[in-house]
């Protein structure tokens, strides 16, 4: 406990993830941390600033001051665009495909 601000680093792979506590002095900002948990030893050759982050979901830059209790989120690059698979479900489901009807929902 060198500093005042409580600040957790969470990652998530489908093979691994982690989440981290470290203490930061003060006016620390999202880099700060980065280095606190030492992200780069973590992935090594991917620089920080082509990371896309957050602060409990809300999207921020290296340069975001922290408060205490936040936590960073690192997030992943998307395996797939969520537009195409929108319309590739909507293709199926006009087509009649099993699986892809709407389901009701059970009357109590």
């Amino acid at each position: 406990m060198t500093g005042d601000l409580r600040v957790q680093v969470c990652y998530a792979q489908a093979e691994q993830s982690w989440l981290e506590e470290c203490w930061l002095p003060p006016g620390a900002t999202v880099r700060d941390a980065l280095e606190a948990v030492e992200y780069e030893g973590r992935a090594p050759g991917v620089a920080p600033d082509t990371l896309d982050l957050g602060i409990f979901g809300k999207r921020c830059s290296l340069e975001t001051a922290l408060h205490d209790g936040d936590r960073v989120e690192i997030y992943r690059p998307l395996v797939f665009d969520p537009m195409e698979s929108r319309r590739r479900r909507a293709e199926l489901k006009a087509q009649g495909m099993p699986g892809m009807q709407r389901r009701r929902r059970r009357q109590v």
